[in-house]
């Protein structure tokens, strides 16, 4: 999904959705960002499989017999 810097006020960037939808999200999640700026955000399925794999082994280890 792309989104659009559309502008910044009072600690928030408010980016414009493909859909013409706009959403206020805190600064700091785009630091630096500016008016304009076009972000592409992605879900990392391998990231989210190994994260939640190493929380399962830790839940695992804490729980054993």
């Amino acid at each position: 999904m792309k989104i659009t810097i559309d502008r910044i006020e009072k600690g928030f960037v408010v980016a414009e959705l493909p859909d013409g939808q706009t959403v206020d999200i805190p600064k700091a999640v785009f630091p630096g960002a500016a008016e304009g700026d076009v972000y592409r955000i992605e879900k990392d399925c391998a990231g989210g499989d190994a994260r939640r794999s190493r929380i399962a082994d830790k839940m695992n280890r804490l729980f054993e017999d």
